[in-house]
């Protein structure tokens, strides 16, 4: 079995004030817990406090050393293009190579409605950012989709592109990976649909004549005492009801128990060929939760 990196979903503002917990200690408790990555989303309008995804992993950078620092996910296509490039911009200057891009094109109608961009275009404004940034991010001087005459827009300093991993289970999204991604990094699946995915991903690699990208699993949970934390049951009717799915269908999805379970669980994923996981914490004390998934992480090595 290949090693499997482990990483951790930020806590949101909420947590924070009610656990006395802000981003610096938390990024800096899990690097020292020995977890992978730490992970914050990007959300406009979602009705929920929420910082900027930018603000957040500067903040994390600056307050660690080695972790990974990643966006899950970045939406570049509710921006206009420039601004997109220049905030990965900062956020790959401050962050060195430490910085993943994870890149969607979701959040709701009411999250486009709020940028201003149509819902239905999020795919092709999604695709043209991916061909785009990275020759923004190299400091070219490009031409915008619309705009007439010679290419004008020229971003300075010039960075490496970071490692792009292509969010979503859908089919448009593993083709979206296989053509522009580093890694394909759906969310909330099971081990079959990601071996099903897999087979997928790396037929139309081969097609573009690219490397298979990495897989990566974003995955939700509360490890330890069933007793003391929110329970699988409760976690599956939880994403039901925000995702619109059947709860017989996510049942299986939580990461619960003892580490020793949830290891096993973990490398389940790996054996169908994933190599990060990236665990969105549904309850109980988030420093504690880190602390538990380390202690899985470890039973994997």
């Amino acid at each position: 079995m290949a090693v499997l990196g482990i990483g951790v979903i930020l806590p949101g503002v909420t947590v924070q004030h009610r656990q006395r917990l802000d981003l610096r200690q938390a990024a800096r408790h899990a690097e020292d817990a020995g977890l992978d990555g730490v992970w914050h989303g990007d959300h406009l309008a979602t009705g929920a406090p929420a910082l900027d995804v930018t603000v957040a992993l500067a903040t994390a950078a600056a307050a660690t050393s080695r972790i990974r620092v990643g966006a899950s996910v970045f939406v570049p296509a509710i921006r206009p293009l420039a601004w997109a490039a220049k905030q990965i911009a900062g956020l790959r200057h401050v962050c060195d190579e430490r910085l993943v891009l994870g890149v969607g094109s979701g959040g709701g109608p009411g999250q486009w409605a709020a940028a201003g961009v149509p819902y239905g275009e999020r795919g092709p404004r999604t695709d043209t950012a991916l061909e785009l940034l990275p020759r923004l991010l190299a400091g070219e001087r490009v031409r915008l989709p619309g705009e007439p005459g010679e290419p004008h827009v020229q971003l300075a300093p010039a960075v490496p592109m970071p490692p792009v991993w292509v969010g979503n289970a859908s089919p448009a999204a593993i083709r979206r990976a296989a053509r522009f991604g580093d890694g394909w990094f759906p969310s909330l699946i099971g081990v079959r649909q990601v071996a099903e995915g897999a087979a997928r991903l790396a037929e139309l690699a081969a097609a573009h004549d690219r490397p298979v990208p990495r897989i990566a699993v974003g995955a939700t949970g509360a490890v330890g005492k069933e007793a003391d934390l929110p329970g699988r049951a409760d976690i599956a009717a939880g994403i039901a009801g925000a995702y619109g799915r059947p709860v017989e269908e996510v049942m299986d999805l939580p990461l619960t128990g003892e580490p020793a379970r949830v290891a096993d669980r973990l490398a389940a994923y790996a054996d169908a060929g994933v190599r990060d996981v990236v665990v969105g914490v549904a309850g109980g004390d988030w420093r504690e939760q880190c602390d538990r998934l380390a202690e899985a992480r470890a039973l994997l090595q």
